[in-house]
């Protein structure tokens, strides 16, 4: 019986992915303790804003800077 509630949790979308500071990457993240925002296309760096070390990717959408700016 907990088995099948942690399969159903794991199949919501509500999981998110936490990438730490020395992984390879590319694209924008965000400070998983401070929200600081970096675009990135190396190597993570320890977050300069607070010194953490967890980075969740932000969505991306060819549309999403062009909503800000209205």
């Amino acid at each position: 019986m907990l088995d099948e509630s942690r399969k159903s949790d794991s199949q919501d979308g509500d999981f998110v992915e936490f990438a730490r500071a020395g992984m390879p990457a590319a694209g924008e993240y965000h400070c998983s303790d401070c929200g600081y925002g970096v675009t990135i296309h190396s190597r993570l760096p320890q977050c300069p804003m607070c010194s953490g070390t967890t980075w969740e990717q932000t969505a991306w959408s060819p549309f999403t800077r062009a909503t800000k700016l209205l």
